[in-house]
């Protein structure tokens, strides 16, 4: 739901452009991602602070929202607003700059151990998608307040590993995304439109075949990343571990 937007507002933070230089590094090549070997995990948490505050946490970003149908401030100059509606639904609707980007609705089983989601996505075009994910409570709390994880289907992806810079890689997704990383481990500025301050990424190369990716926020741990080449060269594994997260999100690419 919101963590999807906002995962790709992270996301964007974490990009950045151009590649240049030639190694023989074994990471470089291009690569298909093994969506039956991947997994993709969606978790959220709220917190009820009073009978209609809540801190809603998407994606290690803190959200503190007045349920009551209002639009207010939300992550990376969004506006949120969330409704509690007669049937005991949830009713979140999530713009930024006056265009929807998703509206939501939820609804808790009778046992309250699973919340269904129905969520529309907007594109840029006014076109939208619809899904509708199960999420299975995963730490004690009251109606919609709690911890909440859903294993998401992955979409196909291929990634493009090239040279960067004289101690470096580039990953170019096939989204057009661009990372660049320098295997110095010290903490680079993520900067671009519409992305906070305070977030910064460090990459340091643990072996030959293992990358160490750290991104923080104002100084914390955020998440890390660690991407491994198997023995024989032929897959590459990326397991990401957001902060305060039971199980990483594992993407496995075999080498075309």
């Amino acid at each position: 739901m919101f963590n999807r937007v906002v995962q790709s507002l992270l996301v964007t933070c974490l990009l950045s452009v151009a590649a240049t230089g030639a190694t023989t590094d074994p990471f470089v090549g291009d690569w298909n991602l093994d969506t039956a070997k991947s997994r993709l995990i969606d978790q959220m948490k709220i917190k009820s602070l009073n009978s209609k505050d809540y801190e809603f946490d998407f994606g290690g970003v803190p959200e503190r929202i007045v349920v009551d149908g209002t639009f207010q401030p939300g992550v990376f100059g969004t506006m949120l607003s969330v409704t509690s509606e007669r049937d005991g639904s949830w009713k979140v609707v999530r713009k930024k700059d006056g265009r929807m980007l998703l509206s939501a609705t939820w609804r808790l089983s009778q046992d309250g151990a699973t919340l269904r989601d129905s969520y529309t996505e907007f594109a840029p075009n006014g076109s939208t998608s619809t899904m509708n994910y199960l999420y299975k409570r995963t730490a004690d709390g009251r109606s919609f307040a709690g911890a909440w994880e859903s294993v998401f289907p992955i979409s196909p992806d291929r990634l493009q590993i090239r040279p960067y810079d004289a101690n470096g890689l580039s990953f170019v997704s096939s989204s057009q995304s661009t990372r660049n990383l320098k295997f110095d481990d010290k903490n680079y500025p993520i900067t671009g439109p519409g992305v906070p301050s305070g977030f910064t990424r460090s990459t340091r190369r643990a072996d030959q075949h293992t990358l160490e990716i750290t991104v923080k926020l104002s100084g914390k741990i955020n998440r890390t990343e660690r991407v491994e080449l198997s023995r024989d060269l032929k897959t590459l594994t990326r397991t990401l571990r957001p902060v305060g997260r039971r199980e990483p999100d594992i993407f496995v690419y075999e080498r075309q």
